[in-house]
């Protein structure tokens, strides 16, 4: 099973102020969903899409700040296969019709895979 790279988490205490950043130099349509805490830019091209995410309180600036989200159908089946292959995922969340799991690269970045993509938000 392949993921496709699709989304870019930004953890940011500034949720406004970077959206708007992203909008005005870099041509993203904003997508806010009533209910939803992320903010979804949205790339008019073949780019990957930037999701916003508030910071947790307990995370400072210049700890963990960005999130590689690879997009694919079944969370749940390509976990088990990533497990096959030796990359253990934590459990898998479901959210707003979608869902994710989230493990760490070697270098201890932070990976998601997600179903968001598919959920028709």
């Amino acid at each position: 099973m392949s993921a496709q790279l699709g989304h870019i988490i930004i953890y940011t205490k500034q949720l406004d102020a970077i959206a708007d950043f992203y909008v005005t130099h870099f041509g993203f349509d904003l997508q806010r969903l009533d209910g939803d805490r992320i903010v979804e830019l949205v790339s008019r091209g073949a780019g990957a899409n930037i999701l916003l995410h508030p910071m947790p309180e307990k995370r400072k600036e210049g700890q963990t700040l960005l999130k590689l989200v690879f997009d694919v159908k079944d969370v749940d089946d390509f976990c088990r296969q990533s497990k096959e292959r030796g990359l253990e995922f934590g459990p898998v969340h479901r959210a707003d019709g979608y869902s994710f799991a989230n493990t760490k690269d070697p270098a201890k970045n932070s990976i998601s895979v997600s179903s968001r993509a598919f959920a028709g938000l």
